[in-house]
């Protein structure tokens, strides 16, 4: 199915495709960003993916753009940009920086190109928003060769849910972008830190690749690079062992054996399960060690900014994160708004007025965020 880019007009339709490694969303907006019709799969892309979106368009008016979420740029592509061969080429090449998320990206992408040739398919990255990292804060500490012939350096990710977030957190606040500095937090199958001085990012917690910084899901986090290296002498594990372990049967769901979602650890917790309470305790304290270091990189702290969807909608984990915060001025004793006004509103204020800095939840905005950064690409 295709449609003719003649049609295309401020009144025109984005398709959005956001493929991970477990799932797969498809979303339709308006041009007022309006959200026309989605759909989502919890299962990982494959080849019922081109069926799922067959189906869907023959559902919706036909777009005039496609907006796909890809979260690693690599060092070629520090901008959102229109997918030509060239493009396709590159995104390919930076595959294995990401491979739980851009390797079932490829194909999806590839798909929606055969069934709408005659459209503009845009490229939207996580890592453009922490494109001007200061040198201080994209560097690693490694011999210059590593760092220039092989390119190692942070990178960042979650760069299109903090766009978005952001733009919510100057709406609630009644500031301007430009004049906050704010600690935005996403915490959902990855988790991440971001300190944002004056609009823009100024240090992550994620680096050259997604499995840096916080315990998530799955994804252990950041570990003593010396760990990795005396499992492979000591224990003889391979790369390939330590990638699929580290990737996708460590945190949450390596400490607690059972479960990576937030929501059955905590439950699990109250009937007294000991592995899903160490679980959630290191998360949690994990979550603020990275929130305190990203305080390090600001003047003052004008907000604390939970979103992704631990972070909107997971009261009992916002909680154990701010009461344990006192040290930035962030206390507990948080509201707890109810999920579908969250949703409706797009934001709420949580804190006890007066109680300390303010602490704010934005409903997760991804797929928002594409369908603007495609129409900005286009200049629709």
């Amino acid at each position: 199915m295709s449609a003719d880019r003649s049609h295309e007009s401020p009144d025109s339709h984005v398709l959005v495709l956001d493929a991970g490694s477990s799932s797969l969303h498809i979303a339709l907006f308006a041009a007022g960003g309006e959200r026309v019709a989605d759909r989502g799969s919890s299962q990982p892309p494959g080849p019922a993916a081109a069926v799922e979106l067959r189906n869907f368009l023959s559902e919706v008016p036909p777009p005039a753009s496609v907006g796909h979420r890809i979260v690693h740029g690599g060092p070629h592509l520090p901008g959102h940009t229109v997918i030509d061969a060239r493009v396709r080429a590159l995104l390919a090449d930076v595959a294995d920086l990401a491979p739980l998320h851009v390797t079932p990206a490829l194909p999806v992408v590839d798909t929606a190109r055969e069934l709408l040739p005659d459209v503009p398919h845009v490229a939207c990255f996580d890592t453009v928003f922490h494109k001007d990292l200061p040198a201080q804060a994209r560097t690693y500490a490694v011999p210059e060769r590593w760092r220039v012939e092989y390119g190692l350096r942070r990178y960042g990710f979650h760069g299109l849910s903090y766009s978005w977030a952001l733009q919510r957190t100057a709406q609630a606040l009644g500031q301007p972008v430009d004049n906050l500095q704010v600690v935005l937090v996403h915490l959902g199958g990855g988790c991440s830190a971001c300190a944002v001085r004056n609009g823009r990012s100024v240090d992550t917690t994620m680096g050259l690749t997604p499995l840096e910084g916080m315990v998530m899901s799955r994804l252990s986090g950041s570990l003593d690079p010396g760990a990795l290296l005396w499992l492979q002498r000591r224990h003889g594990l391979s790369t390939d062992a330590l990638a699929d372990t580290l990737h996708r049967h460590s945190g949450l769901l390596g400490l607690s054996g059972a479960s990576g979602d937030t929501r059955d650890l905590v439950r699990a917790r109250a009937e007294g399960d000991a592995a899903a309470s160490l679980a959630l305790a290191t998360f949690t304290l994990s979550c603020r060690r990275g929130i305190a270091s990203m305080a390090a990189s600001l003047d003052r702290l004008d907000a604390l900014v939970f979103t992704g969807e631990i972070g909107e909608d997971q009261p009992e984990v916002r909680e154990e994160i701010c009461s344990g915060l006192a040290v930035l001025g962030v206390r507990g004793g948080l509201l707890v708004p109810e999920l579908e006004d969250l949703m409706q509103e797009g934001h709420r204020r949580i804190d006890q007025a007066g109680s300390g800095v303010p602490v704010l939840v934005v409903a997760t905005g991804e797929t928002q965020q594409i369908a603007v950064e495609t129409r900005r690409v286009l200049g629709v």
